[in-house]
């Protein structure tokens, strides 16, 4: 019989699910608008534009093997409180950073918050899939895509704010301090609803009854110092590949915060559109990202799909120059949002897929959290090198970015094809 899962979530899982949606909605009312207010707005050159993003991405993205250790330290409650503080107080400074030195500092502290509470929000709805999946049956792969629709609907709503303060004349000042209310909203929220106590029950349990549910745990306890774990995770030659593979991924999606307000704003002379591509792009993963995992993780192997996403995200780069400029000059920029959008949900679930495969279960966590810290520091350092390419005629910059997704492909085309099709079941999918 098929499984009920969507009919009857836990109080938990909604309220992470919430969470989610939150989230997103808060940092995509501010981050679309930063590169156009840091180039028109405080007049930094196109390399320096890249390099605050960079920057921004490696504080998330780089420190999330951070987040994860504390949050396995001290639980998940105190984490995601801390990081809604700083995330609002990022917010606020930045709405005010007059410098560039304000401004980097503004612009990481929103980084590290999220680096805080994004590992712990996402542990908790791993496990909670996990437990699920053990009481009912239903796979955790569509617990774990129901939590990311609710974070896509969030990235919906969260450009549409932005765009709205800035029609009403607001600014980009505006748009920071609309994205700090919301996480006032979500710190008072948890701290009134998030439980205290740890919720991992396996932990409390008669060490008889804990062996097969803590191989799917993410925070496994084993007997393996630390040392020895990251030394394993770090010499695995195929691990490192996808490593990298992932992070010409990162990089390239990096794009839409760069050289996406860029084109809009040359092909408009604003950047009030772009509020609307990417609520364009969410719109396509809440549709969408469901079926496609289903079907890509029925009939191709994990390699294959992370593969493909990285060649149309390349496609949707190619495409820009070459598709003509339609209604109100937006179809090249709809070409890139519509085909970066259609890889990552793609790639992103196969490249998760894979980790599992490629490292033992008992260095899973660790493993999880090294993909987005590596391929934070990729975007660190390409970032300045595409911003730069701000400067460059535009068929010259969009074939170079074009480069990078297939350089990731060709890549990814040497790791092990992974568990797909239907003998991999959820786990080829798990998040």
């Amino acid at each position: 019989m098929r499984p009920r899962l969507a009919s009857a979530p836990t109080p938990y899982l909604r309220l992470l699910a919430a969470t989610q949606l939150a989230f997103n909605m808060g940092f995509y009312a501010v981050l679309p608008y930063l590169a156009t207010h840091l180039g028109s707005g405080l007049g930094m050159a196109g390399w320096l534009v890249g390099l605050v993003l960079g920057l921004r991405t490696f504080s998330q993205q780089g420190l999330f093997v951070v987040g994860g250790a504390l949050t396995d330290r001290y639980g998940p409650r105190p984490v995601v409180l801390v990081g809604c503080a700083l995330r609002i107080a990022g917010f606020g400074w930045l709405a005010f950073a007059g410098s560039t030195a304000t401004v980097i500092a503004a612009v990481l502290l929103i980084g590290f918050a999220a680096a805080l509470f994004s590992p712990a929000v996402e542990s908790e709805a791993a496990r909670e899939a996990v437990r699920h999946e053990r009481d009912t049956g239903a796979p955790r792969a569509h617990v774990l895509a129901l939590f990311s629709a609710a974070g896509q609907a969030g990235a919906f709503l969260g450009p549409l704010l932005g765009s709205l303060l800035l029609l009403l004349g607001g600014g980009f000042r505006a748009a920071c301090l609309a994205g700090a209310l919301v996480f006032v909203g979500v710190l008072a929220g948890h701290a009134r609803l998030m439980p205290r106590a740890d919720r991992v029950p396996e932990r409390a349990a008669p060490e008889a009854d804990r062996v097969p549910e803590r191989a799917l745990d993410a925070a496994t306890r084993t007997d393996q110092p630390a040392r020895s774990s990251w030394r394993a995770v770090f010499t695995n030659r195929a691990f490192l590949l996808l490593c990298l593979a992932y992070s010409s991924y990162l990089v390239a999606y990096n794009q839409l915060y760069l050289s996406l307000p860029v084109e809009v704003e040359r092909a408009t002379g604003s950047q009030a559109a772009l509020g609307w591509l990417f609520a364009l792009s969410s719109l396509l993963v809440v549709a969408a990202q469901l079926p496609l995992t289903r079907w890509s993780a029925r009939r191709i192997a994990p390699r294959t799909a992370l593969v493909a996403g990285l060649a149309v995200v390349a496609a949707g780069f190619a495409a820009v120059p070459l598709t003509p400029g339609g209604p109100g000059g937006l179809l090249p920029g709809a070409a890139l949002v519509v085909l970066l959008t259609l890889g990552q949900m793609l790639l992103v679930p196969a490249a998760r897929g894979l980790v599992p495969d490629l490292v033992e279960d008992r260095q899973l966590g660790l493993a999880t959290g090294a993909l987005s810290s590596v391929s934070g520091l990729a975007v660190l350092g390409g970032s300045a090198a595409t911003g730069a390419l701000l400067e460059a005629p535009a068929p010259v910059r969009w074939a170079v970015l074009a480069v990078v997704p297939l350089a990731g492909a060709g890549l990814a085309f040497t790791l092990p094809a992974g568990r797909g099709g239907k003998e991999a079941g959820p786990r080829a999918v798990a998040g």
